[in-house]
Order: structure tokens, then sequence, then C-alpha cells
């Protein structure tokens, strides 16, 4: 018996001196079919078909069912037609190729890096390749300069048999339509506005039209986020734009603290105007109503002095005594027909001086 993996000249398969003639292929056949008899049961054809049969039913079995993850779902093809979708768990499908699932990741948040790429990322369109990341961040404003956009995409897959039916390569289209979205936006603003103070206004705007694009091309994504990065001018202007950026941000600093004095001092005087208002209207209001108060009794007196004048003015002299005389110390009463004085004794001096 010859050597395994050897022939019959004792060099191994595939290994022949030179100058000889390649071997005979139903040689090799032949002695192949040889070697099976030996190995399988039953010898000859049957044990091939048995093995054939095994291998078959193996196979069968190994992709007759599948698992799908708690955050995706599986979109079936029979023999590439559409079928159904499953859930998460573990499904059986037709084996050998017959049926083919295709796992959709609807509940995962995925994203598009722009200018960047975030290191051992397994998405191949979720980062920048490095021959384009530089391109695709160069963008001219609207007063025409240059700047350096940096931006995040976060999206999710809303509909699985659009996303994997309707557009090829969807996640490629969508970088696509990011960046042309970008640079529209951007284009419609000055260096400054994209710089500073525009960024929240750039993000809204983005995400509305990349959602109208990506409805439009019914790409099956829903676009959930879009974040500014790092926005710079290009390298050589960087570092009069950053002292613009300081001047800026000083000029918003000093505008501040004078609005925060202006919020202090303001309403504090307000508050003193309104109180020093108030108080000059309550005593407009008293003098008003004391002045309607004597004019509403000096009427009603002179009506009463019409009716009866002597009874009125005698009314009157009294009322006006009973108010005097309680307020005098000392009181002397003098008739018309006395002709002297009389000395009293003033007892009310001796009775506070005694003990």
């Amino acid at each position: 018996m010859s050597p395994k993996n050897s022939d019959d000249t004792g060099h191994p398969w595939g290994a022949r001196p030179r100058n000889q003639s390649p071997p005979d292929l139903d040689e090799v056949f032949r002695r192949g079919r040889e070697r099976l008899r030996h190995i399988l049961p039953g010898g000859g054809s049957a044990g091939f078909l048995f093995l054939v049969l095994i291998v078959l039913l193996g196979l069968g079995l190994w992709t007759a069912y599948y698992t799908v993850p708690s955050d995706s779902v599986a979109v079936v093809q029979r023999f590439g037609k559409y079928l159904h979708e499953v859930p998460p768990g573990l499904h059986f499908k037709l084996p050998l190729g017959i049926d083919t699932a295709s796992l959709v990741p609807v509940k995962r948040q995925l994203k598009q890096e722009f200018g960047f790429s975030t290191p051992g990322a397994t998405d191949p369109y979720q980062g920048s390749r490095s021959r384009e990341g530089g391109l695709e961040t160069q963008m001219v404003t609207g007063d025409l300069n240059a700047a350096l956009v940096e931006w995040v995409v976060q999206y999710r897959i809303s509909d699985p048999f659009k996303y994997l039916f309707e557009v090829r390569e969807p996640r490629e289209t969508l970088r696509y339509v990011s960046e042309s979205v970008m640079r529209e936006v951007v284009g419609d603003r000055t260096v400054d506005e994209v710089i500073t103070i525009g960024r929240q206004e750039i993000e809204s705007e983005a995400l509305i039209k990349m959602q109208e694009l990506s409805t439009k091309y019914v790409m099956g994504i829903s676009i959930d986020q879009v974040q500014l990065k790092n926005i710079n001018p290009p390298l050589p202007v960087q570092e009069s734009f950053n002292e613009v950026n300081q001047a800026q941000q000083e000029k918003e600093k000093l505008i501040n603290e004078a609005r925060r004095d202006y919020n202090k001092v303001i309403p504090l005087a307000e508050g003193e105007k309104d109180q020093r208002i108030r108080e000059a209207d309550g005593y407009r209001l008293k003098r008003i109503n004391e002045a309607e108060g004597d004019v509403a009794r000096f009427n009603s007196l002179y009506a009463e002095y019409l009716k009866a004048p002597e009874v009125t003015r005698r009314r009157i002299y009294i009322e006006t005594m009973q108010d005097v005389m309680p307020r005098l110390q000392s009181k002397i009463l003098v008739d018309d027909e006395m002709r002297g004085l009389l000395p009293l004794l003033n007892l009310e001096a001796q009775k506070g001086g005694r003990p």
C-alpha cells in the first residue's frame, strides 16, 4: 500500500519531478474512489451517497435556525423575494439558502461622523474615510469665507423593507444627503454665524432638510439629531479668527454684566417711583375727601341757618365753646353787668402743690 498523500511514484500529491508529465485525471479519481471504499461502511457508491446525505443533513440543520437580537428584526426572503419580518428571538427557516434572513437593527441608534472617525467602528459608513475626511469638512459660507465643519448625524431605521429594497446602499446615500444639506445650510450664513452664534439654527434647519430628503428618497430612515462638533476657520487664518472670537466673547460678557446691573437698579427705581405715586394719590384723595366733607358740612349748616338764623348762630357758638373750653387751664366767667373782677383763689394750683 502506498504512503498517505502520495502517488505510486512516491511523490506527494501535487509534487512531481521536473520535466515529468501531469498525472492522468481519470487515474486520480479512480484512486480516490478506492480510498473511499476502504473508509466508508458498505463500500461502493452507496456509502458515498450515504456520506453525502449526512453532510447535507448536517448543513441543513445548521442553516435552518437563526437568532434575532433584542434590538433588531429579521427580514426573511425566499429565493430573494420578500416574505415577512420576524421579531427578536429564536426562529426557523427553510435551509440551504432557500430562505435568507437579514438582520436590521431597528431599535438601535446609529450615527455617521463627518470630518473624523471613532476608532473601532464596525460600520464602514459611520466615519469619514481618510481620503474624503478633509474634503467633506471644507465649506464656503454665505460671505465667501471658508470654514472647516465637523458634525454628527444620529438616525434610526424606521422601515426595514424600504431600508433594504427601495434604495441601494442607504447608508452611503445618507452620507451624500447629509453633506449636501450641510453645505446648503452653511452657505446661507456668514462665517461669524457659523462659528459663534448660529450653531443651534444650523442644527435645526439641517435636521429638517435631511429628514425631508430621506422621506423623499424612501430610505426608511428617521433622523434623530444633527449635532455640530468642531467648527474652525482654515489653518492660515485660524489665529486671527480665535482673536475675533475672544473679542466677541468679551463683548458678550460686558453686555451681560451691564444687563445684570440694569436689571438690578431699574426695578428698584421703578418700585420707589410706584411707591411715591401711590403715596401722592393717597394724599390727593385724602385732601379731596376732606374738602368735600367740609363743603357738605358747610352747606348743611347754611341751610339750617337760613331756616333759623338766631338759633343756628347760638348753636354754633355753643359747639365752638365746647370745643375750646376743655383746652383752657384757667377759666374766668365775666358778666356784662359786673363792674369789678373778684379775685378767685387758684384752687387748681394749690391742689397740685399739696403733697
